[in-house]
């Protein structure tokens, strides 16, 4: 996974941070210097509870007449957030303000699928 998270991290020089929490193991890689970063404990905890919570509730809402749900972007006023279910779990990256989020969400599948992570859709 350490792999899988560094190769993503290096996608772009607007991603700051990337979690992989998969069969209860959270891996993570970050960018140093980046500015307005949340603490490496607020971090788990948001990996650990808050992404989590977040992804089963969109899941749910999807699963019911949307056709499911692809990933979450939250945009905090110091960074966006994009959340993805993975095969046992999921994926969170951390992205610069200034940045196109959307932009980068072909990559990380591309990525993603390459390692086998990826949620398979049906």
């Amino acid at each position: 996974m350490q792999r899988v998270t560094d190769s993503i991290l290096n996608l772009s020089e607007t991603i700051r941070y990337v979690a992989i929490y998969n069969h209860g193991e959270l891996v993570t890689s970050s960018r140093s210097g980046t500015a307005g970063a949340s603490s490496s404990e607020s971090d788990k905890y948001e990996e650990l509870l808050v992404n989590p919570t977040i992804l089963t509730l969109v899941n749910q809402r999807g699963n019911i007449d949307c056709g499911g749900a692809e990933f979450v972007l939250v945009r905090y006023g110091n960074f966006y957030q994009i959340i993805m279910p993975i095969v046992e779990g999921h994926i969170s990256i951390c992205v610069e303000p200034f940045a196109d989020p959307l932009k980068l969400i072909e990559p990380i599948v591309t990525t993603l699928n390459r390692s086998a992570l990826r949620q398979s859709r049906s």
